[in-house]
């Protein structure tokens, strides 16, 4: 089967699937596995694709997505084409465990997708250990303004499955951008930057602690900014289990002893 992936997330469960060889072509973004993808045609950025180059590639099928606001188009595009294609959304832990299985039985590996799910589960446990001090943990996808996680968000199941709360909750939405003012009402105990498109090394604390009114958060009076990588918190797939991992040392560093 050929197989082409516009979206990191697809190109991780593929390769986690042990489908890597059925790959043909991927998105701009893919760059996990690196021994994987860079040999393989790109196909331009999210909300860009080169639908001719991906039909040009002759794919049996076309792994979309519309986690990333915009990219209906592109799916739309795709139909035009008259291409073969699922375009998943997740939005909760269970849509990641529903889209791994059907990307394993789209691609003929059932029971790859189960043992894959099994895994998954096994990392994404809750922790035991958390204790009744849940710190308020401010994820943020963007700067400026300062996006957070909602509600329609793994990201919020994450926190809370690590042992700490999203402050931000109480929005019934995938993602919003927030006032100063609202992040003083939430009042975080951490903060945790996850820009979105944006290599870690370029993550810079001092962005945080320059904001007019945060300087007396407890967040930035006890020096609890994090960085994790986006691929760890924003990509619906296997490497979720890592961003769990580095959150549950972001709310241990919260807890009082």
């Amino acid at each position: 089967m050929r197989v082409v992936s516009l979206a990191c997330s697809n190109t991780e469960i593929i390769c986690a699937l042990g489908c890597a060889s059925m790959l043909v072509g991927v998105d701009a973004h893919s760059d996990y596995p690196e021994a994987v993808v860079r040999s393989l045609p790109r196909v331009g950025p999210d909300l860009s694709i080169d639908v001719e180059h991906v039909k040009a590639l002759r794919p049996d099928l076309v792994i979309a997505s519309l986690t990333v606001p915009g990219h209906e188009r592109i799916v739309s595009r795709l139909q035009q084409a008259g291409l073969r294609f699922i375009a998943p959304e997740p939005v909760s832990l269970a849509d990641v465990r529903r889209d791994m299985r059907l990307i394993a039985d789209q691609l003929g590996v059932a029971e790859r997708g189960e043992a894959l799910v099994q895994e998954f589960d096994t990392a994404m446990r809750a922790d035991d250990t958390a204790g009744k001090h849940r710190p308020r943990i401010l994820v943020e996808w963007w700067p400026k303004p300062v996006i957070v996680p909602g509600s329609q968000s793994w990201v919020s199941e994450m926190i809370t499955l690590a042992g700490g709360v999203n402050p931000f909750a109480h929005l019934n939405v995938k993602s919003a951008p927030v006032s100063d003012e609202q992040v003083r009402e939430a009042c975080p105990e951490a903060v945790v930057i996850s820009w979105c498109g944006v290599r870690t090394e370029k993550y810079h604390p001092r962005v945080v602690r320059r904001r007019p009114g945060w300087q007396d958060l407890p967040a930035l009076t006890r020096d609890r900014i994090a960085k994790i990588p986006e691929a760890y918190l924003g990509r619906p797939g296997p490497r979720l289990a890592l961003g769990l991992r580095d959150l549950r040392a972001v709310i241990r560093a919260c807890k009082p002893y």
